[in-house]
């Protein structure tokens, strides 16, 4: 006789083997990144004091620093992300929400799965051709940002889709229902229920950007030089807006040249700086998500 009910249910030895193996993977998954952390800053946070954060290196002033890298990253990030997570959700919008299914619909989401595919060297080579040489902004930030927000354009799309696609269609169908528009019932229903998983694209996206270097090194260069900050405020933001115009390298491409040099503690270092980087901009996104889902 079965005695499997809802409030008895037998223990079969395939669950507990399965379950056994969740943990374990778990286990070996949290075990692996506090495993990287941990040797990261072992080997590089010695390195990581005031002087390394806020000069640059010069060996006329013999000092060793990565204000400059550090600034050039913040920029990469700041105007990829203002360009793609607008594009990417409201690509996802609409062809989750106003575009018909069919042919054209499914071709536009097998086009994102394969570019999200490509290696970045060849978006690298595409973006020095076509933003570097033919559209004229050469060696720069702009063009490594632009770059990027192809790359990263598929991720947040593809990612924002199916958060829009997990929301009950009895949301939609209930809000129209009591008279609400679809971009009203969009805004203030799909898009606040569907946050978690647009806010995971983000964080996706981010980490991208963050960990990349062989696009970056075809597209805005290596140089590690902050901006002359004189004279009054207007002029010091204009040239803080140049800067985007200028050739720049990220702290990525900086590691990538300490460790070429054979300067192991830089880079560690310069590791070190980019996991708390990545954990506090981690961080901001999920507060500001959580914030715009409470409004």
């Amino acid at each position: 006789m079965n005695k499997d009910t809802l409030y008895v249910k037998r223990k079969r030895p395939t669950d507990m083997l399965l379950l056994t193996a969740i943990y374990i993977s778990a286990t070996l998954a949290v075990a692996l990144l506090l495993g990287i952390i941990l040797y990261v800053f072992v080997k590089g946070i010695h390195t990581v004091n005031w002087a390394f954060l806020t000069t640059v290196t010069s060996a006329r002033k013999q000092t060793t620093g990565i204000a400059g890298n550090l600034l050039n990253t913040l920029y990469i990030i700041v105007i990829t992300l203002l360009i793609a997570t607008p594009i990417g959700v409201g690509s996802a919008i609409y062809l989750n929400e106003y575009a018909k299914p069919g042919k054209l619909v499914s071709l536009i989401e097998f086009t994102t799965e394969i570019l999200s595919g490509i290696p970045s060297i060849i978006f690298g080579l595409f973006g020095m051709i076509f933003f570097g040489e033919t559209l004229g902004f050469g060696y720069s930030l702009l063009t490594g940002s632009f770059t990027l927000v192809l790359m990263v354009l598929p991720l947040i799309t593809r990612n924002t889709q199916e958060a829009l696609r997990t929301v009950p269609d009895s949301y939609r169908t209930g809000a129209l229902g009591m008279g609400s528009t679809k971009w009203h019932m969009i805004r203030t229903i799909l898009l606040p229920s569907s946050m978690p998983g647009i806010v995971t694209g983000i964080i996706l996206a981010l980490g991208r950007i963050v960990g990349e270097s062989a696009a970056l090194l075809f597209t805005a260069g290596s140089d590690y030089k902050l901006p002359k900050f004189t004279g009054a405020f207007g002029d010091n933001l204009a040239k803080l807006a140049h800067k985007a115009m200028e050739s720049g390298g990220t702290l990525t491409i900086e590691l990538y040249l300490q460790m070429q040099k054979g300067q192991y503690d830089n880079a560690f270092g310069i590791g070190c700086v980019l996991i708390v980087i990545v954990l506090i901009l981690n961080l901001l996104t999920k507060l500001a998500a959580n914030k715009l889902r409470r409004e």
